[in-house]
């Protein structure tokens, strides 16, 4: 694990040093002591100051208070994808056989809708809330040999179709004024926006916001996984066997690339009550021996203090 000093250290080299240096605080730590197979879809909840997150292939749903270290975790009776807070309480949880309701207080699921799709050879993935209390979220098509992923919409209870196609959705994030959604294709290492109208929640005007190298041998930084977007509109993006964050500016220029003690981070979250701890979400599960030797936070949960504070996250309106 690198220390503050070692990563200013390594920042100092990459030639965004410049826009780095004042972003980060802290040394990168772990949250959590235990690892997770695959952790992803961290998120703050404003109400309770905890964060929740995921193990995808663990089948559980952890909660964690980063003040009093108070944890706890829930099992799931199917693959989690992507969660989001609901406004009337409790967490809304996509799961591959369908979407529902959790409430933390009394352990109770409640069902909402059942999956769209073959679940033979899809679940749902990424996703989150826009500010009319829509939650929007994808879905991973499981053979990867063709764009059979699609993004839905959720408004109070009634599930759309929303159009766009992938192989693993993923990276879905609003702007600040909620007029533009990004959503990457993991798989065709690619991150497109739309114009988005919150009024009726659709989406238009796609187009290229970033595309990664797919060749491992030469100029490899990754491929897009989970993203965030903070209070000055910057999205930022972890990359997945890239070992790093990176952070774009709303015109596409990369502003930051944070390395991590990981190399396969997967998503990320602001938190804390200043919302300026950033909680970052790692992968262990069928990572190479040596990388794992190599990386010993692999899995693990991790967060570090930076000077641009994230937005609080929208919840999901039942009705």
């Amino acid at each position: 694990m690198k220390t503050f000093d070692e990563l200013i250290r390594c920042i100092i080299l990459d030639t965004c040093f410049v826009t780095i240096l004042p972003m980060i605080t802290s040394d990168i730590t772990a949250a959590f002591g235990s690892p997770m197979l695959l952790g992803e879809c961290p998120l703050w909840d404003p109400e309770l100051q905890r964060l929740y997150w995921i193990d995808i292939p663990g089948l559980t749903l952890h909660q964690l208070d980063p003040v009093t270290h108070q944890h706890c975790e829930w099992s799931l009776v199917s693959e989690p994808g992507c969660i989001a807070c609901c406004a009337s309480g409790g967490i809304i949880i996509a799961l591959r056989h369908g979407i529902e309701h959790f409430c933390p207080l009394s352990g109770q699921f409640t069902s909402l809708i059942q999956a769209p799709y073959d679940q033979d050879k899809m679940r749902f993935n990424d996703g989150r809330c826009d500010s009319a209390g829509r939650f929007v979220l994808g879905t991973l098509y499981e053979p990867r040999d063709k764009t059979d992923a699609l993004l839905y919409s959720l408004s109070k209870g009634n599930l759309a179709l929303l159009g766009p196609r992938a192989t693993v959705s993923n990276g879905v994030a609003f702007s600040p004024d909620n007029r533009r959604l990004y959503h990457s294709d993991t798989s065709a290492h690619q991150i497109s926006i739309y114009d988005y109208e919150l009024q009726s929640g659709s989406v238009s005007n796609q187009r290229l916001f970033q595309q990664f190298s797919k060749d491992k041998s030469n100029n490899y930084a990754g491929r897009p996984d989970g993203a965030a977007v903070d209070s000055e509109g910057a999205y930022w993006c972890a990359m997945f066997e890239g070992g790093a964050l990176l952070r774009f500016s709303p015109d596409g220029e990369l502003l930051l690339r944070l390395p991590l003690p990981v190399k396969c981070p997967t998503m990320l979250a602001f938190g804390g009550a200043d919302l300026k701890t950033l909680f970052i979400t790692t992968a262990r599960h069928n990572r190479p021996a040596a990388e794992l030797e190599q990386y010993p936070l692999s899995g693990h949960l991790l967060k570090v203090s930076v000077t641009v504070a994230g937005l609080n996250e929208h919840a999901y309106l039942m009705q």
